[in-house]
């Protein structure tokens, strides 16, 4: 945790705030902390600072049920690192693999993610507990505290393709440069580089198994040109870190 999230929860005023059980007990077990310690902080979606621990209660003298952490002389008065404009369109992996790449997504700054169907993702991961709201959440916030980042990634949820593409991906779109990553004899994956005639870059990612060819095609009517990473078959959560590694800021 190298960075202490706040959010308007947690203030019991401006420059005060209650930490939440996960996080008193990572500073009480992992960091040490001790009252008088500074801690780095920041405001989810605002930004960042530095507040002082002014009090460490026991549970046994609250009503709160754990050791919880108060924070004072809360000042968030430095700027953020900018997100990188990157829509990631991630067909839907497999629930214990979308727990790190939901941290990853965070960590590394991507605006957007589209988690979307394909026809090699099994139905029922749809209904994994690992993609409810809650806990897609809870994993984005671990990947923004060892970012050290605050802006939380949007993150949608598309179960109908072709729908998708043709409703939200239309041709109109003409400042964006669309990828899709793929085995086979494509160019190289490029460094990526928002430009002026390109404000956004959208990179799409298939399944374990990739996209089939009706999907690729369908890609590419969109306007994705596909990308390959080399001769390797790569796992999901590889190539997601790969891709976005090669955005230069």
């Amino acid at each position: 945790m190298n960075l202490i999230l706040l959010e308007e929860f947690h203030f019991i005023d401006h420059q005060t705030a209650q930490l939440d059980e996960r996080q008193s007990k990572h500073i009480i077990e992992i960091l040490k902390g001790q009252t008088g310690d500074c801690l780095d902080v920041g405001k989810i979606n605002g930004q960042m600072g530095q507040a002082k621990i002014i009090k460490i209660e026991p549970k046994n003298d609250s009503k709160v049920p754990y050791d919880h952490v108060i924070l004072g002389n809360i000042d968030l008065s430095s700027s953020v690192s900018p997100q990188i404009p990157v829509t990631l369109l991630l067909a839907l992996p497999r629930p214990q693999m979308i727990k790190r790449i939901l941290q990853t997504v965070a960590c590394m700054g991507v605006e957007k993610l589209c988690l979307i169907h394909s026809e090699k993702v099994e139905k029922s991961f749809w209904q994994s507990p690992s993609v409810t709201g809650q806990a897609i959440r809870e994993q984005l916030l671990l990947g923004l505290e060892q970012g050290k980042a605050t802006q939380l990634p949007v993150v949608e949820k598309r179960q109908r393709l072709k729908h998708f593409l043709e409703d939200e991906l239309t041709e109109s779109k003409q400042k964006e440069s669309r990828y899709i990553a793929h085995p086979g004899p494509y160019p190289s994956c490029p460094i990526f580089k928002q430009t002026q005639s390109n404000s956004n870059i959208t990179i799409a990612i298939g399944p374990e198994g990739g996209f089939t060819n009706d999907e690729l095609k369908l890609f590419e009517r969109y306007g994705f040109d596909p990308i390959q990473l080399g001769e390797r078959i790569l796992k999901v959560e590889t190539a997601v870190t790969y891709l976005l590694s090669r955005y230069d800021r």
